[in-house]
């Protein structure tokens, strides 16, 4: 059976999440998660992806993109999904499916729903169990926010000026 199309519609925000196969721990390792946080930051800059928050948990991402043009978000995925993957069969010397089929992206409200999924992505892992408050899991936004990069930011600090401008009034 053919898969449907995706529309990712620009303007909208997108709360996409990814799971490994089987829900098998991939990312258990930390250098795992940071190499598809160092993919991820390159598919932002080759695709100009306005990213919003993210973590990679154990087992699974979450990723929250403001889309600014039709292919950005699927040419996004493409590319950190499957450097990340390629990376991590090689090192392991292993073959096979890393991700647990198509990832899964829902369009977000920007004023009700948007800074309840935030704060979903930030406590995944706290209400996982794995640890007690999100600073605590690394890769993850809220670690970005707490410390702001000088270099290699992932997120897209006009776009979160904006939404909270925006949610506020």
């Amino acid at each position: 059976m053919p898969r449907a199309n995706r529309h990712f519609l620009p303007g909208y925000i997108w709360h996409i999440t990814h799971r490994c196969h089987n829900r098998d721990f991939l990312f258990k390792h930390r250098i795992d998660r940071h190499r598809w946080i160092q993919e991820l930051g390159e598919a932002k800059r080759r695709y100009k992806l306005r990213i919003l928050n993210y973590i990679a948990t154990s087992n699974h991402i979450h990723l929250l993109v403001f889309n600014p043009d039709e292919t950005a978000v699927p040419l996004a995925m493409q590319r950190a999904a499957g450097q990340t993957a390629e990376h991590y069969n090689q090192r392991r010397n292993r073959t096979g499916a890393f991700w647990n089929d198509r990832y899964h992206a829902t369009a977000i409200d920007k004023e009700h729903y948007l800074w309840q999924c935030m704060l979903y992505i930030h406590l995944n892992m706290v209400r996982a169990g794995v640890v007690k408050h999100p600073d605590q899991w690394f890769p993850s936004a809220y670690t970005e926010i707490q410390s702001p990069k000088k270099r290699y930011e992932l997120l897209s600090w006009p776009d979160l000026r904006f939404f909270r401008v925006y949610h506020s009034s």
